[in-house]
């Protein structure tokens, strides 16, 4: 293998990041990021998942990496939407925008939401390897308007781009909502920046009727060779004026361990924003990406009245083709009986109003 097919290994969020010293549950060894007590969901050490395992051996890894056919994709695939210029402020309602991948825009109540926003032309730690983007940003960052808040995910390179949030800080300071531990690694990288590092189950509010939770999800973290499950991951309730947001950077279904317990809990749910890609090859990838079919099952458990599905067609991460997860995604819909509009794969600027 030569040196930049390695290197674009080690750039991947999915796969290199697995790498290194970190591949198996309870290793010892100093946590960087994060000192606090035990829990349900971290031993000291590392942050676990409480109804899963997603750990992979070494040998899982290299049969992986090194036994996996992985479909072809485009240099470019377009989004057929054109990019959206967004108004400065919605109050009375709610406006949705795939920026691509995981990242959104979400404006409601006179505040504007970033969600894991990457405009980096790499999902990477280096500007020459890694998975590159084969569309544009389904908006501009000119023409972003003034971003109050950030919530990040988890810190896969995928998710946690610096890059962009150092722009957002230098142009408008938002406040950014991290689970634990991932403050420590944007303050590292971003001295300046405003983050507040929560744990699940953690309220944090923006404006009267704009309030996000953290809650769990079946994921991991790292972000480099050696921080695996060092910092903490998280998916979002986000509370409206015009009802709850359940927004997913990454999860596995592991079992439906959250979704039916997060719809009670937390629901009723007017949206949810649902990962649908990266899940190729399954015996390797199930424990931390949902396929289509589960996606749908996932919106089932949650009671949601309608979904996005997003984190395809943007990074090549996996094995499926560019447009494997939106053609999935139909194949599940018509066997769950659910209608196309309940149920979407968006498109980088693809926008919904509520």
């Amino acid at each position: 293998m030569n040196r930049r097919a390695v290197l674009t290994l080690l750039a991947s969020p999915i796969l290199a990041l697995t790498a290194g010293t970190g591949w198996v549950r309870g290793q010892s060894g100093r946590n960087p990021y994060y000192s606090g007590p035990v829990s349900d969901h971290f031993d000291g050490q590392r942050f676990f998942n409480p109804n899963t395992n997603v750990d992979k051996t070494a040998s899982e890894l290299a049969r992986f990496l090194l036994g996996t056919p992985r479909e072809d994709w485009p240099k470019a695939w377009p989004s057929p939407f054109p990019q959206d210029k967004p108004p400065a402020e919605v109050r009375d309602g709610v406006r949705v925008t795939l920026i691509g991948h995981a990242s959104y825009l979400i404006q409601t109540g006179g505040v504007n939401i970033l969600c894991d926003p990457i405009f980096s032309e790499r999902a990477s730690p280096f500007t020459f390897a890694g998975p590159k983007r084969v569309n544009a940003p389904g908006i501009a960052f000119a023409d972003l308007p003034k971003i109050h808040a950030v919530l990040v995910s988890h810190n896969h390179y995928d998710h946690m781009d610096t890059a962009t949030l150092a722009r957002l800080v230098r142009r408008d300071n938002p406040r950014v909502i991290a689970p634990l531990g991932n403050d420590t690694i944007l303050k590292a990288a971003i001295p300046n920046i405003s983050v507040e590092a929560h744990d699940w189950g953690d309220r944090v509010e923006f404006a009267p009727g704009v309030v996000v939770t953290l809650v769990a999800t079946a994921h991991w973290s790292a972000r480099g060779l050696g921080d695996r499950r060092k910092a903490l991951w998280a998916s979002f309730v986000i509370e409206t004026p015009k009802g709850r947001i359940y927004h997913v950077g990454d999860t596995g279904y592991a079992e439906d361990a959250n979704f039916t317990a997060h719809g009670k809990t937390y629901g009723p749910f007017r949206l949810a924003l649902l990962p649908i890609g990266a899940y190729e090859p399954r015996w390797f990838m199930q424990t931390n990406h949902m396929n289509p079919e589960e996606a749908v099952m996932a919106f089932q458990r949650l009671g949601a009245e309608q979904a996005i599905g997003h984190h395809w067609g943007t990074f090549r991460l996996t094995a499926e083709a560019v447009d494997a997860p939106e053609k999935a995604l139909a194949d599940a819909r018509a066997k769950y009986g659910l209608a196309e509009t309940q149920f979407q794969a968006f498109r980088p600027g693809q926008v919904l109003e509520i």
